[in-house]
């Protein structure tokens, strides 16, 4: 049981509880700690064992080493997709840095608009094909709305 453990052990600690559940049966938790504050929870997942003393005695180191391996390779899964995440991220924000600068040389080379190219208040404004005006004033009704009266009140 404990070579199996030796790997597990090798970076964190591992707490072990027994109890007895009845005359003929016990209960076995392996419990590995955080090693670390940041860590992924799913690397503290508790293992639990029930069965009678016999049973335990030949079964639990199998069992044992089939949960270090699978915690093994939950651990290098883990890393390995932190990895990529942080590489993934760090190529977005140098993407977005380069046409950032790309934006701002673009915008140091090209010419601001002059005054010539901007029209002036005095210019005429192009006439408006629908109501025949210069389109200096929005279009207005033919006749205002007509009002009802109340009491001798127009509303």
């Amino acid at each position: 049981m404990f070579v199996e453990l030796m790997l597990l052990l090798a970076g964190r600690t591992v707490l072990i509880t027994v109890a007895k559940v009845d005359d003929k049966t016990l209960r076995v938790n392996v419990i590995p700690t955080q090693a670390k504050a940041d860590e992924n929870p799913a690397l503290t997942t508790p293992l639990a064992f029930t069965g009678p003393p016999e049973e335990l005695d030949a079964e639990l180191g199998k069992h044992l080493a089939g949960y270090v391996q699978t915690h093994q390779q939950t651990a290098s899964t883990l890393a390995e997709a932190k990895a990529t995440m942080e590489a993934a991220a760090k190529a977005a924000q140098d993407e977005a840095k380069r046409k950032a600068e790309e934006r701002t040389k673009a915008a140091l080379k090209s010419p601001a608009p002059t005054a010539a190219a901007l029209p002036t208040p005095a210019e005429p404004v192009a006439a408006s094909a629908s109501t025949g005006t210069l389109g200096l004033f929005p279009p207005s009704s033919l006749e205002p709305a007509p009002t009802k009266s109340k009491g001798g009140l127009a509303l």
